[in-house]
């Protein structure tokens, strides 16, 4: 097949703080940084690509492809903002959600207070009917109750509904007829299938996410068109795609009818950039680290994969708990979250400990030194007064910082209470905030089970260069690696990322009886919807197709993947299936189950886009001191004053240029903070590696 190439390619990663811009030219790359439009997000986008389309003096019908992701699905999740729902589900069901998985996320508090419900019981509604395992109709559907339950949907105002049946993975006859039943009453609500959202076992996650899809589905819709149309009006021409969760590229039509799979949008393309980094420096073990305005993301990266996950929680409850969140069941690339950017708010709890986050001061008011209202101590007020940060260069000098609102804030939330001064409470607030990142990234990798004295790790958002070498050295790191453009490191990795989309259906069989015809079929119709939107925005473009079986032992709880062949399966087939999940389950556990059965839950299809390897570094250019830009005052962690250090400014440096810790490496929208147990270079992609210092 002919390979389809874009040459000028646009991406837009919406934070919580920041909106960030890329434009990819073949004349060179082009970044901007603008505050995010918290109303109207797609204001936002306009502004900041306005920016870069200036800057390389070209006009929107010159742009081939726009990229972009969001946490506008996110958020609406967490702060409980989205649509007023309701959910219909199989008599004697109701209750599902709030029933969950029987059990506490912190088994020793005896007066836990559970997450909130997205859709409260008196929206929650029951018909009759049932399906068993195998999709047969055991109880006809009420069609009857349908009919009268429109009416009362109607008087309540409802925006969207999750309809989610019994063992409707393997039957959706009933939610589709319940679906053609509201629309023909003049139901006028978005309507979520659990059979179009998550075709698959184990009813709870399957509910939780037709539900969060419900919920968000009218507000991500209306912004998804409201974008397009602004698009339209500015003359863009080009197609829209949307990164996804679990690190590839969708259609617009696909991100409105299931926005539950942006959940992690902006998050992954950083996990990407990262992958991409650590292929081309030949960094097998890598922790990605990205702090932007309102959280802070990590994740693991072996042999140039980033983790993947087919669940992932929102909005947990109790920090890093498992099970106090909402489990959704999506593709997704598995990374930790916490509520730990620039400007997460600091203040000292009723016993006297000092806390950062996971309130954020945002966009607006923001914080305290950006001069817009803000009143709160931050993390960045803390830089700030560090003097981590220079207040008449922040974004692109565009946004001068005030320095005593700063020591005012910090005075007054933190200093006081606690009987310190300005300068004790800001080093105090960076020292807790990089404490908290290195606690939930110890949490993380104890989960993985590996070690993180043997990975680097690779940092980038508007606050991950700021912290990383504090942060590596809490962790027992030894590399650290700061690639070019890194403040807008999310959006880079969209400009990486292939178009790609996975498709799972659950259809169960075992292997000595196996269903081969079957099997065939739900291969070949979710090998066909991946296809489909796939194909939309790849043009001629050279395909990809992997399929995985879910697969475990008669009796076991939970699966493991396992790959198949990407055709059509035959009865020699079988023999090798068997012999890659025993190959695979010895790798994970060290043994087998003789003579115990192995059955098949679910099957997975993914199609993308072909994406090059990156081109590997050429032989390493000639060390050369670098030559200092200025000199700045600055706190460091291993004095109790102030300490002048050099500045570089990092558009200047040139491959192969060393430096020595302690120094300040600034560029236009960020800043690397290198402590002096650290030494740095630059590579000949003008990486920045910082490497320790040996004693």
């Amino acid at each position: 097949m002919k390979k389809y190439i874009t040459s000028t390619r646009l991406a837009a990663d919406i934070g919580g703080t920041f909106t960030d811009i890329v434009l990819e030219t073949p004349t060179g790359l082009f970044t901007a940084k603008v505050p995010t439009d918290t109303v109207q997000p797609e204001l936002g986008v306009l502004a900041g690509v306005e920016v870069v389309l200036s800057d390389a003096r070209i006009t929107s019908a010159d742009v081939d492809i726009f990229i972009h992701g969001t946490t506008l699905a996110t958020n609406a999740l967490i702060e409980r903002k989205g649509e007023k729902t309701a959910l219909i589900t199989t008599e004697g069901f109701r209750d599902s959600l709030e029933i969950a998985y029987e059990s506490r996320f912190d088994q020793f508090d005896l007066m836990i207070d559970k997450p909130e419900q997205l859709i409260p019981r008196n929206l929650r509604f029951t018909v009759k009917e049932r399906m068993d395992v195998r999709g047969n109709v055991l109880i006809d559907l009420d069609e009857a109750a349908v009919v009268a339950l429109s009416d009362r949907l109607n008087a309540k105002g409802i925006g969207a509904v999750a309809i989610g049946f019994l063992h409707s993975y393997a039957n959706s006859k009933h939610e589709q007829r319940v679906r053609d039943l509201l629309i023909a009453q003049g139901c006028k609500a978005e309507i979520t299938l659990s059979s179009d959202v998550c075709p698959e076992v184990r009813e709870y996650e399957r509910l939780m996410t037709t539900a969060c899809n419900a919920y968000v589905q009218p507000i991500m819709a209306r912004y998804l068109r409201a974008l397009e149309v602004a698009f339209h009006d500015k003359n863009f021409t080009c197609p829209i795609f949307l990164m996804t969760s679990g690190g590839g590229m969708t259609t617009l039509e696909s991100a409105i009818k299931f926005p539950i799979r942006l959940v992690e949008s902006g998050p992954s393309g950083g996990a990407i950039l990262a992958a991409r980094i650590a292929q081309q420096l030949d960094e097998s073990k890598v922790l990605s680290f990205d702090m932007g305005g309102t959280t802070a993301k990590i994740s693991l990266i072996e042999d140039f994969k980033p983790k993947t996950a087919r669940n992932f929680e929102i909005a947990r409850s109790a920090r890093f708990q498992k099970g106090s969140g909402m489990p959704v069941r999506i593709p997704v690339i598995e990374m930790i979250e916490i509520g730990a950017g620039g400007g997460s708010i600091a203040h000292v709890d009723q016993v006297g400990r000092l806390n950062i986050g996971p309130e954020s001061a945002g966009a607006l008011p923001g914080a305290a030194c950006y001069g817009k209202g803000g009143t709160k101590a931050t993390v960045t007020d803390a830089n700030l007064l560090l003097g981590r940060v220079d207040p008449d260069a922040f974004a692109e000098g565009k946004m001068r910082l005030n320095t005593k609102a700063a020591e005012d804030a910090m005075t007054q939330d933190v200093g006081q209470p606690l009987g310190i001064s300005a300068h004790q409470a800001a080093f105090g607030v960076t020292e807790m905030v990089e404490e908290n990142m290195a606690n939930a990234a110890r949490i993380h990798s104890v989960e993985h089970g590996v070690d993180l004295s043997h990975f680097s790790m690779i940092a980038f958002g508007g606050g991950g260069p700021l912290h990383a070498v504090r942060l590596a050295e809490k962790l027992g790191m030894n590399r650290v690696i700061v690639p070019a453009n890194s403040s807008v490191g999310s959006a880079l990795g969209f400009l990486s990322a292939p178009i790609s989309y996975e498709v799972v259906q659950s259809l169960y069989t075992t292997l000595t009886d196996f269903n081969l015809a079957r099997v065939n079929d739900v291969l070949s119709s979710i090998s066909a919807q991946a296809h489909e939107i796939v194909v939309a925005g790849a043009k001629d473009t050279e395909l990809v197709e992997s399929r995985t079986a879910f697969m475990r032992y008669v009796g076991q709880g939970h699966e493991i993947q396992v790959p198949i062949p990407a055709r059509g399966l035959t009865a020699a087939d079988i023999a090798a299936i068997k012999s890659t999940y025993d190959r695979c389950y010895r790798q994970l556990y060290g043994r087998l189950i003789p003579d115990r059965d192995i059955e098949v839950l679910s099957w997975s299809v993914v199609v993308s886009t072909h994406v090059d390897a990156p081109l590997a570094l050429s032989e390493a250019p000639e060390p050369n001191t670098a030559v200092p830009s200025g000199v700045r005052a600055v706190s460091v962690p291993t004095q109790t004053g102030f300490q002048t250090v050099p500045t570089f400014w990092r558009p200047d440096l040139k491959s192969g240029d060393t430096l020595r810790g302690p120094v300040l490496v600034e560029e236009p929208q960020t800043t690397t903070f290198v402590t002096g147990h650290f030494s740095g270079r630059l590579d000949g992609k003008m990486n920045l590696i910082l490497d320790r210092i040996a004693p």
